[in-house]
């Protein structure tokens, strides 16, 4: 294909798209970039791209490590802005270019609908009308789900053959449901957290004790601690849930096959991510799952956080939901990076105060 197709293919393109150089500047931006920066593409060429794209989560340090690892990197759910308009809600899709070393195409996705609700999320009022709607219908639908599934085990006791196969059916699916319900009903039931200092490395033993001996036995777990790594300011028991979805998750991914699930921390002063009231905070205290399954499909990577999102045979995609939304709460930052072979959570969590 002729270089003039891929010049309209760039300006056609519907989303914001920026490319920068190995400096981190802008080296080219498509029309829809030039309208969400609110800037040419004459003004913005040059220009550092952290000074033209305000991010609320710590990119600048991604796109180290997508330049470093010559990989795809996702980041969902976050404001994105120019300064000179309000932010918007995007995900964010960062990947090395083949033929420029160096480069990075940056891809920004609004999501707008989201952004709506995410806004009308922030009054308390709208968040508790949510969460009694989520959990009005969960208890709603299972209480005839009960009645089917016992008017189904009465049927069988007078039925054989095919027709015990097809009761059995009903049985299975409407517990499956009831368990999606269940965890419907726990993502809206997630308590405010109940801070305090905590020490990772506790929480995260206790996350690969519990994971051995069920979900994750048929995998290695490897372990590379940093000991110096200070107390989290964080509850504990919410965290711990983060810690085992995550280790579920990657331990699903083998298929049953059996695996590697690398646990790191270390520490990484340079982190900060904007709180909602605009502030910065840091976050410096990094927890790396790393599991060597086949890694996720690229259109799932961009949504993985989302609610009933899963690349999983009857998933019910709220895990990776309920995680993110732990770690919002505890003002930290959680990404994936995907490649074949090759898929690593990782959050980062703010220090406690020296007073706790």
């Amino acid at each position: 294909m002729t270089a003039p197709f891929f010049e309209t293919l760039w300006t056609s393109l519907p989303i914001p798209a920026l490319v920068i150089d190995a400096e981190n500047n802008i080296a080219e931006v498509n029309i829809a970039g030039e309208t969400f920066l609110n800037a040419s593409a004459k003004s913005l060429r040059g220009a550092p791209v952290w000074d033209k794209l305000h991010v609320n989560a710590p990119l600048d340090e991604a796109v180290t490590r997508v330049r470093r690892n010559d990989a795809s990197l996702f980041v969902n759910t976050v404001d994105v802005g120019s300064g000179e308009k309000p932010p918007m809600l995007c995900n964010v899709q960062m990947t090395t270019l083949v033929d420029r070393p160096g480069y990075i195409l940056i891809l920004l996705e609004p999501r707008e609908i989201a952004n709506k609700m995410g806004r009308a999320m922030q009054t308390k009022s709208a968040a508790k009308s949510a969460i009694g709607m989520a959990e009005m219908l969960a208890h709603e639908i299972k209480n005839p789900l009960a009645g089917i599934t016992g008017a189904a085990q009465l049927l069988s006791m007078n039925l054989s053959g095919d027709d015990i196969e097809l009761t059995d059916l009903i049985v299975e699916e409407t517990r499956r449901v009831v368990k999606l319900l269940e965890q419907v009903e726990q993502f809206g039931n997630l308590r405010p957290p109940i801070k305090k200092a905590v020490n990772l490395h506790d929480l995260l033993d206790r996350a690969q004790k519990s994971a051995s001996v069920g979900f994750a036995a048929h995998m290695k777990m490897r372990e590379d601690y940093d000991p110096s790594l200070p107390p989290t300011f964080a509850d504990g028991d919410q965290l711990l849930q983060v810690f085992l979805n995550l280790l579920k998750n990657a331990a699903e991914a083998s298929g049953g096959e059996g695996g590697t699930i690398t646990i790191r921390t270390f520490y990484e002063m340079s982190l900060r991510v904007e709180r909602p009231d605009g502030t910065r905070g840091a976050v410096p205290l990094q927890v790396v799952i790393t599991d060597d399954g086949p890694g996720l499909p690229p259109d799932l990577a961009r949504d993985v956080f989302e609610p009933f999102v899963s690349g999983r045979e009857n998933g019910t995609g709220l895990g990776l939901a309920l995680v993110s939304k732990i770690i919002a709460e505890h003002d930290g930052w959680i990404a994936v990076e995907s490649v074949p072979g090759k898929t690593e959570f990782r959050i980062s969590l703010p220090v406690a105060p020296k007073e706790q």
